[in-house]
């Protein structure tokens, strides 16, 4: 029998290593990333655009259109919009009290929430689209044929849970 190199140690220190963190994973003691995949629901979530210029005649996105979604600068998939709300830049106004008025110094500037909604995993942290945690505050951009907006996530609601069955289709339940 020859002389163990250091070489030679590391390499079967290594795979111990390896087989007890399988052994672990196998007896449930080290949990895998699918086993904290707790269901798969509907989700709703808000876009939140502050300051977005339109001079034109109607307001860009709108509610049955599809937009594409990037999350972190990474492209994720095309969503339904299901609701749409803009509203012009506001100040109070100085003349009457507690009135506010569209602001006349920026007539393009909007504020605008947009609604869409997506099938997630949940975990225990939250909900998860494209490896992403979707949480309040998250910066997303919204994109279309004619328009591309950085905006935050503002609100995030579970609707209902889904069942995948095995054909691949997708089955609310409730």
């Amino acid at each position: 029998m020859k002389k163990f190199g250091l070489a030679d140690l590391i390499i079967i220190a290594g795979v111990i290593i390896a087989l007890l963190v399988g052994l672990c994973t196998v007896k449930h003691f080290r949990q895998t990333a699918d086993k904290q995949i707790e269901a798969t629901s509907q989700i709703v979530f808000q876009v939140f655009l502050r300051g977005v210029t339109v001079t034109g005649e109607e307001f860009p996105i709108k509610e049955g259109d599809k937009t594409f979604l990037t999350i972190r600068n990474v492209p994720y998939t095309e969503l339904n919009v299901t609701n749409v709300s803009s509203m012009p830049r506001k100040i109070l106004s100085p003349t009457v009290k507690s009135l506010e008025v569209r602001d006349p110094s920026q007539p393009a500037l909007f504020d605008a929430v947009v609604t869409v909604n997506d099938i997630a995993k949940i975990t225990k942290d939250g909900a998860v689209v494209g490896g992403n945690k979707i949480k309040i505050g998250l910066p997303v951009t919204i994109e279309g044929e004619k328009y591309r907006f950085n905006g935050t996530i503002s609100d995030v609601r579970v609707t209902s849970d889904v069942k995948i069955d095995d054909s691949g289709e997708n089955n609310e339940i409730g």
